[in-house]
């Protein structure tokens, strides 16, 4: 059995994007295939994506290594999903399923009565799950890929204040819904612009200074997954 290198690479990203491992800090092979319980081949796949997603760089003498993106380069992905989430609302307005209509429906459901009743605890999460099901109902796998990346990386490099206005986030994301069920797709894009220009500014750039930090422990056996975890001690490589 062997554990596959997406697997190992989600892993990774996820302790990227949760400052397991900081920026700029090395990632040997040989770590990584300790930590996750896997052989170096997966490790080294799963770099190479990583890689070409934006999340390691490969440095000379030093190999590779966590990205250290700079300001710029924060400020743009945010101007790129103002641009392309508003393109997927559009595109979800002629392309949905009854499915799509159904999640996007019920999550607009519990985020507005968990924002009535001054719950916000889960919004965010709630949040993170409407756009997603948003960019699937799209149906352009391209652009799926692309805001799913975009969502990656922008939670690595920004800290997400809660909206001062719970009720009118939870009141757009309805009406964009609205607009999606109609088969309305310029009423939806004009809506989904509005809607991630106001949550924009609700983003801080994170501090990347974090002196005195342990580095991260061996893991034993066991690679995560966006799903769940995959059990690989005693499997051979």
């Amino acid at each position: 059995m062997r554990i596959p290198a997406h697997s190992v690479c989600t892993a990774i990203r996820d302790d990227i994007v949760s400052g397991v491992f900081e920026r700029g800090s090395r990632l040997t092979e040989e770590l990584l295939a300790r930590r996750y319980g896997v052989s170096r081949v997966p490790v080294r796949e799963a770099l190479r994506t990583l890689e070409s997603e934006g999340f390691v760089v490969t440095r000379r003498h030093a190999g590779a290594c966590v990205a250290e993106p700079t300001e710029l380069e924060a400020a743009d992905l945010l101007e790129v999903r103002m641009l392309l989430e508003p393109l997927g609302a559009a595109r979800a307005a002629q392309r949905r399923t009854e499915a799509h209509l159904k999640v996007l429906r019920g999550l607009v459901r519990l985020g507005q009565d968990r924002a009535g009743r001054g719950e916000s605890g889960d919004l965010r999460s709630l949040g993170g799950w409407f756009h997603e099901t948003l960019a699937q109902a799209s149906g352009s796998p391209g652009l799926i890929a692309l805001l799913t990346q975009l969502r990656h990386k922008i939670a690595w490099m920004y800290a997400v204040e809660q909206p001062a206005g719970p009720v009118d986030s939870w009141a757009e994301h309805g009406a964009i819904v609205d607009a999606v069920a109609r088969g309305d797709a310029e009423r939806a894009r004009a809506l989904a612009a509005h809607h991630a220009e106001r949550a924009a500014a609700a983003h801080r750039l994170r501090r990347t200074d974090r002196p005195g930090r342990r580095p991260a422990a061996p893991r034993t056996g066991r690679v995560r997954t966006s799903q769940h975890s995959v059990n690989t001690a005693g499997v051979r490589h």
